[in-house]
């Protein structure tokens, strides 16, 4: 009888047990689903704020939106940005963006910068990628940036390697100015929720594909 009775309680427990794990099952799905959903999923921060620098290896197979270039030998030797800028933004937001031509909650934008190399090559005279030098992250985040314009976050690990590891959000003035004067002000830019769109052809033409629908 004592057998039996025991057997029973195992049995009741595995059961309860059994319905606990299917009944968080979805919950944890669902959790990961909305976590994935944004390409927040893609960040690590640190306790104070700060992100952490990733790997090359991630966002190098995001979407590639463009490669703005403003040389030194076009801007009286000293230009602002004077590296080539390769743009990429996060595969979950782009899909986004391409159905709705809106910038989504999450959206992360990566520029990987490199020097101005060789100037000749057997295609011709030009400007040739060099060396990387730098790495930037603009993150939109109405709840962790919600008193800055745009909800936009912009974060520098450096324009020279070796690279910080971690990196704290720059002041509005020295990133978010720029992008209201030019990205965003603009009657004719709107739309474009802070971002240089107009410099990004990938993002051009989705949104152009949009007006065609």
């Amino acid at each position: 009888m004592k057998k039996k009775i025991t057997m029973t309680l195992a049995t009741g427990l595995a059961a309860a047990l059994g319905a606990t794990i299917l009944f968080q099952l979805p919950v944890r799905q669902a959790q990961a689903a909305e976590g994935e959903s944004t390409g927040l999923s893609f960040l690590t921060y640190t306790a104070d704020g700060k992100i952490v620098r990733p790997e090359p290896s991630l966002y190098r197979k995001w979407v590639y939106v463009g490669t703005p270039l403003t040389p030194n030998d076009m801007n009286d030797g000293e230009a602002s940005f004077p590296e080539f800028h390769a743009v990429y933004m996060d595969p979950i937001s782009f899909a986004s963006f391409e159905k709705t031509g809106v910038y989504p909650e999450g959206t992360v934008l990566i520029k990987e910068l490199s020097a101005v190399g060789a100037k000749e090559a057997s295609s011709g005279t030009g400007y040739f990628m060099g060396e990387f030098t730098g790495l930037e992250i603009t993150v939109k985040d109405s709840v962790r940036y919600k008193d800055e314009p745009g909800n936009w976050g912009y974060y520098s690990f450096g324009h020279k390697y070796p690279l910080k590891d971690e990196a704290t959000m720059n002041r509005t003035a020295s990133c978010n100015a720029c992008h209201e004067k030019t990205a965003a002000n603009n009657a004719q830019n709107l739309s474009k929720d802070w971002v240089f769109e107009q410099y990004y052809p990938m993002l051009s033409a989705a949104r152009a594909a949009l007006k065609k629908k």
